[in-house]
């Protein structure tokens, strides 16, 4: 089993002055430590306007940073929102393959319609068409990565004409592609899935056996290779003391909070909120040895509940073990305790279990691939050509030339070019 720690860089409000600035650099601090300590993946999310739930708008921007930190840990949008009313596809594909050149083929790219109001409302989505546009936006990001030129596109919720993206990913033919938590409709498209659900072991199986039946005889790849694997949400702290694990591990149940905040019931007003104050009056049921979702205790605790998940057939659990007031310090602490005494036995088995997968896949995916209908391929006489405009701002025209004959300042004169 694979390790990713998942990041939404969530800060309470109400704030004090520099506490913006202090979650990014703790953030890219933890980074740089899971890299050390041997972590696989680093998963960054992307939300809008969420204040107290995530201040992970442009992760495009942060894990940039983390790519140029590190040089071995993959480094994951959990996920970028693909609709194309947040971002023109051709941008989002500029945008990972560009990642991908910079870290050497380390990206991961997992997408997502989002499902807050706040979020779809601000962007023109309409809640009863995104997953069409989501779909749409993925397909043709994935043929804009692969194809060479890109034979343009007219479709429901965005167009655009034959052009050839630059740069294409160093990962042919484009980065492993994801969907966040929906088992069948990640298995259904050959992505991977980011079950953002934190989870029993007893719920995780059955979500793994959903994922590798409907793998088996639905799988049509959207994209132009197949990502094969299930990763499920653990909230995470663990400390040698479980008191002390499940006492600071108290400051995750804070993202529960604020799901049910931003997604369910909360009254949001935007701006002005006090989430702390309300949470810590409000009842959320307790996380640790006593919940068996959550990798919150002492050493033994935890590695019963990740034991629980490998033996569920989990391909990568996505430790949430940032959020609410966690101290960094104490961050820190548990990171490297999980990987010091829990992670070495699992990734020592991680290269046999995944080649039994891979190969009792083999023909499960090669059916899959012959069940694609592939976009056309251009021929070089299909190829249009674009005449450019023959004018741009920066080069003086004759009607500019005509009016600085007929007198204009100096300083008109310069910005045209023209002595």
């Amino acid at each position: 089993m694979k390790f990713g720690v998942f990041y939404e860089l969530q800060l309470p409000t109400p704030w004090g002055e520099g506490d913006e600035n202090r979650i990014f650099r703790e953030t890219l601090e933890h980074v740089v430590l899971a890299e050390r300590l041997g972590y696989d993946y680093i998963w960054g999310v992307e939300h809008h306007f969420l204040e107290d739930h995530s201040l992970s708008s442009s992760p495009a921007t942060w894990l940039s940073a983390a790519a140029a930190l590190t040089s071995r840990i993959r480094i994951g949008h959990g996920i970028a929102c693909t609709p194309p009313n947040f971002v023109h596809p051709a941008r989002l594909a500029e945008h990972v393959a560009t990642l991908d050149q910079i870290s050497n083929g380390r990206v991961e790219l997992g997408t997502g319609e989002s499902a807050s109001r706040m979020e779809l409302e601000a962007f023109g989505i309409d809640p009863a068409t995104k997953r069409q546009a989501w779909e749409e936006a993925v397909r043709e990001i994935s043929n804009l990565m692969a194809m060479n030129p890109y034979p343009g596109f007219a479709g429901e919720f965005f167009s655009m004409p034959c052009r050839n993206l630059v740069p294409k990913p160093f990962q042919k033919p484009h980065p492993p592609l994801w969907v966040a938590g929906k088992p069948d409709l990640a298995a259904r498209h050959g992505l991977g899935c980011l079950g953002f659900n934190v989870m029993s072991a007893e719920t995780a199986k059955r979500s793994v056996d959903q994922y590798y039946a409907m793998l088996a005889s639905e799988c049509v790849p959207i994209g132009h290779s197949i990502n094969p694997n299930i990763a499920v949400l653990a909230t995470m702290h663990v400390n040698r003391d479980p008191q002390v694990a499940r006492e600071r591990g108290d400051n995750l149940r804070f993202f529960g909070y604020s799901v049910g905040q931003y997604y369910l019931k909360g009254d949001v007003k935007p701006g002005r909120m006090n989430s702390w104050a309300e949470f810590q009056k409000t009842s959320i049921p307790p996380m640790g040895a006593d919940n068996p979702t959550s990798a919150i205790g002492s050493v033994d605790e935890v590695r019963r509940h990740v034991l629980g998940l490998e033996a569920a057939g989990v391909d990568q659990i996505l430790l949430m073990h940032q959020g609410g007031k966690m101290r960094h310090e104490w961050n820190c602490e548990s990171l490297e305790l999980f990987a010091r005494e829990i992670m070495p036995e699992f990734q020592e088995r991680e290269a046999a279990r995944e080649a039994r997968k891979m190969e009792r896949l083999a023909p499960i995916l090669e059916q899959a691939m012959a069940r694609k209908t592939w976009p056309k391929v251009l021929s070089d006489e299909e190829i249009p050509v674009v005449q450019p405009y023959g004018s741009a701002s920066f080069i003086p025209t004759a009607a500019d030339r005509a009016a600085a004959a007929a007198g204009v300042s100096e300083d008109t004169k310069g910005a045209l070019g023209i002595g």
